[in-house]
């Protein structure tokens, strides 16, 4: 079951001062795409996991610990909380594919 969705994946850094600022180690979006990957596979499913932690590393931040530790643990959590926002992107998008229309129907 090939999917060809695209997910678009957005996190802000949980501090203001990042927020206030542009950072240019991060990227304000990431666009994932679902092209050619079948979810149903072990291979599929390892893809996506890697497409999903490239969108996370471009709005997060990535290898952020020579800057400062406390840095480094946001831009862990922000990839967390991207991730799991993918997965429920994803999630609801299938999930609205798979469920059947209903049509009314009259007696």
């Amino acid at each position: 079951m090939k999917k060809g969705l695209l997910v678009l994946a957005a996190c802000a850094m949980a501090s203001s001062a990042a927020a206030a600022t542009t950072d240019p180690f991060v990227e304000e979006t990431a666009t994932l795409r679902l092209d050619g990957l079948d979810l149903s596979t072990v291979d599929g499913q390892q893809r996506l996991a890697i497409r999903m932690d490239d969108a996370a590393r471009a709005v997060c931040g990535d290898r952020l610990t020579h800057v400062h530790l406390a840095v480094a643990a946001q831009a862990r959590e922000c990839q967390t909380a991207v991730k799991a926002d993918i997965r429920s992107q994803i999630e609801e998008r299938m999930a609205a594919k798979a469920s059947p229309a209903r049509l009314a129907s009259s007696r």
